[in-house]
């Protein structure tokens, strides 16, 4: 329903955005021909760091303002 209202998903997921829910969601807008975009913001296919949670958010972009950015960036594409 999101997908057909908005044409725009962003996907968040704290871990690799290989394989997780943002892959899941553009298998199930595809597989119902819908024209929707799916944007995934998540860690990138690279070893991640270790530390506190809230600092890896930070770095990874997982925290409020990245997430804000992240969905500027799909609303502008």
């Amino acid at each position: 329903d999101a997908a057909r209202r908005s044409g725009l998903l962003l996907t968040v997921e704290e871990h690799s955005i290989l394989g997780g829910l943002g892959g899941a969601v553009a298998e199930t807008v595809a597989g119902a021909g819908l024209a929707a975009r799916v944007a995934r913001h998540g860690i990138a296919d690279e070893y991640a760091l270790i530390g506190p949670p809230t600092h890896l958010y930070r770095h990874y972009g997982l925290d409020a303002d990245g997430i804000e950015a992240a969905a500027l960036r799909a609303l502008a594409a």
